[in-house]
């Protein structure tokens, strides 16, 4: 991710109450946003080794021995 350059709107004693971002910045921040969320959903399945997936790969023809 590239670094996020923000506007900041404050109101009369200074507080930060807003932020304006670029447009590109802004949606590559809820695409983030979306791929923790699908992380999180899944912390809890099971996980396969490499080995595992590359032997299921391989018995449904997706992927190829070299020899």
């Amino acid at each position: 991710m590239t670094k996020i350059k923000e506007k900041f709107i404050t109101d009369k004693k200074g507080h930060k109450i807003a932020v304006i971002l670029n447009f590109d910045d802004y949606e590559e921040l809820l695409e983030d946003l979306e791929d923790l969320s699908a992380i999180a959903e899944r912390k809890k399945e099971p996980s396969l080794s490499l080995a595992a997936v590359k032997r299921s790969l391989k018995k449904s023809g997706f992927l190829h021995s070299k020899n």
